[in-house]
């Protein structure tokens, strides 16, 4: 069987690339393992199965948030940056100016050790950090906000790395155009130096004031606010460029609508998320009300860029199986290799995107966000995105990646294959928890809402169910992240023959219809949930005896 082009791209990279991208994907596999034991700490705490007390409490939960929210999905972002960018750019690719992307990649974790001290060495600050938590400059929270800033400097000398990586050989008169992939890997790169812009702009005026050089800065959630929306969608779009990505790996179907359009639909990114920021600043008490209005319209397009390259990857999906025997309306589903880790937790974050998709629109709504905003159902829709969608295809895509630069044999893929499933069933139990604590007005960011026996019942029935769910989640990520680092461990020579990960065996073309009906009517669905948990928002919030608006800014 012929080796996906994406692996056999990576086995022919340098030497000097390959020990980069180990590295890169080595950090990131550390940074979630951490995420995940605190963030199962964190639950297991609000469930009340651990008594950690307010400041260690506090401080798993900030340890939860940054190193997932922050150097996990980072450090996962720029090895798939130069690796696609150097895979499918040209053949026999290598990553450009690598010396910066080392430079890059070290910065990165300088940021991570500076990170992890303030959170042992001072006051739990929340992966967002506000001035006003801190309450006074102390050198722990100088750590704080040197960490991000290294990060984000890190970012951008890899961002530069990766768009060289791409440019180069067309420069060079190697390429006449660029694959898809390469100039989705060039707007991804570009919006990695905004966030990393944007992130200057945030955190460099906290630093100063944390080291005494400054007064404590007046707007620090207005450019808190900007660098969330970046940071919240870029990983969206790289899911989706993960997608396009494998799909041609384990089914080797392309767009059946040209390059053309799939450059069109990565293009569109770039237009659609930058200008919707505004409706993260529905909390701010001053916020005029045409910018409220404003940010309510540009907030229905939030979604445009992620549904449309959705769309054409299941309609290609679709197409390509229905002229190969397929047959009813989902039928084409079950010809997908569904005994491919990668494709499970595909299949896995499709589900939860719709999940997590539908009730993200009920909080960007101008009316409703302040109600819900401080309440735990942002934690409860969020973890669909972070977990369920975005670290699920990310994993989906070291399943490929870490095979093809280390050379050794995924680790025991039938039960990473399994792996998806068990922890979106974690997700579903702590989600489904959440998203109804947060309606019945559970606060996101109190560890014991017990408040001494005058909380509702309900309110300790559903973060049991949090803590239950968080633990099978980070069970199952626990188990999956074992056999990554497995796989980056050196294999017996007798597993290298079994690298090959099972594909779609295609039979002889067939006659008929090229319809795709499956992508729309997802959207058609995905539309009518949003409605119905917007209403059922609505319906609940109305009989709660108060009425509570967030101070400080969700998110």
């Amino acid at each position: 069987m012929k080796a996906p082009a994406l692996t056999e791209g990576l086995r022919q990279l340098p030497a000097g690339d390959k020990r980069l991208l180990k590295v890169c994907f080595g950090a990131a596999l550390i940074a979630l393992t951490l995420g995940v034991l605190f963030g199962a700490g964190t639950a297991g705490t609000r469930a009340g199965f651990v008594d950690s007390g307010p400041l260690y409490g506090y401080r798993m939960m900030t340890a939860h948030g940054v190193s997932i929210f922050f150097y996990w999905l980072y450090f996962a972002q720029a090895g798939l940056l130069l690796a696609f960018g150097a895979v499918f750019t040209v053949p026999g690719g290598h990553i450009a100016w690598r010396p910066l992307a080392w430079t890059g990649l070290a910065t990165m974790i300088a940021g991570f050790v500076a990170s992890g001290y303030a959170v042992i060495a001072g006051l739990p600050l929340l992966y967002d950090a506000p001035p006003e938590l801190a309450g006074v400059p102390s050198p722990a929270v100088a750590a704080f906000y040197l960490g991000y800033l290294l990060l984000a400097a890190g970012l951008f000398c890899v961002a530069v790395s990766g768009v060289a990586t791409v440019l180069k050989p067309r420069f060079d008169h190697r390429i006449a155009s660029w694959p898809v992939v390469s100039f989705a890997a060039v707007g991804w790169a570009g919006l990695l130096i905004v966030s990393s812009i944007a992130a200057l702009n945030a955190f460099l005026p906290a630093a100063r004031w944390a080291l005494g050089l400054s007064p404590m800065p007046s707007d620090y959630s207005v450019g808190w606010h900007v660098l969330f929306h970046n940071m919240h969608y870029l990983p969206l779009m790289a899911t989706v460029i993960v997608w396009y990505v494998l799909v041609q790996a384990v089914a080797g179907v392309k767009s059946v609508f040209g390059a053309h359009l799939s450059k069109i639909a990565f293009a569109i990114y770039l237009i659609f998320v930058p200008p919707t920021s505004l409706y993260h600043m529905f909390l701010e008490p001053n916020l005029a009300e045409a910018v409220r209005v404003i940010g309510s319209l540009l907030s229905l397009f939030i979604s445009v860029p992620t549904v449309t390259v959705f769309l054409v990857i299941v309609a290609s999906l679709e197409v390509h199986a229905r002229t190969h025997g397929a047959k009813g309306l989902f039928g084409w589903i079950g010809m997908l290799p569904w005994r491919n880790p990668a494709m499970a937790a595909m299949g896995m974050a499709v589900v939860n995107l719709a999940i997590g998709g539908a009730f993200s629109f009920v909080l960007i709504q101008e009316k409703i966000a302040p109600l819900l905003s401080d309440t735990f159902f942002v934690p409860g829709y969020f973890h669909f995105l972070t977990v369920g969608t975005v670290t699920l295809t990310f994993l989906a895509a070291l399943c490929y990646v870490l095979p093809g630069v280390t050379g050794h044999a995924l680790w025991k893929p039938g039960l990473l294959t399994a792996l998806p499933y068990f922890i979106t069933a974690g997700l579903l139990i702590f989600g489904a928890s959440g998203v109804t604590a947060g309606y019945l007005g559970v606060p996101r960011r109190v560890l014991d809402v017990a408040y001494d026996g005058t909380a509702p019942a309900l309110w300790g029935t559903l973060m049991a169910g949090i803590g239950i769910g968080g633990v099978i989640m980070a069970a199952g990520l626990l188990t999956y992240l074992y056999g990554l680092f497995r796989t980056l461990w050196p294999a017996p020579a007798e597993d290298v023959a079994g690298m090959t990960l099972p594909s779609v065996a295609w039979g002889d073309v067939t006659p008929a219809a090229t319809r795709a009906w499956a992508g729309p009517l997802s959207v058609l669905l995905l539309v009518g949930a949003m409605a119905f948990f917007t209403a059922l928002a609505f319906e609940m919030i109305q009989a709660l005896p108060l009425q509570a608006a967030g101070a400080m800014g969700g998110h």
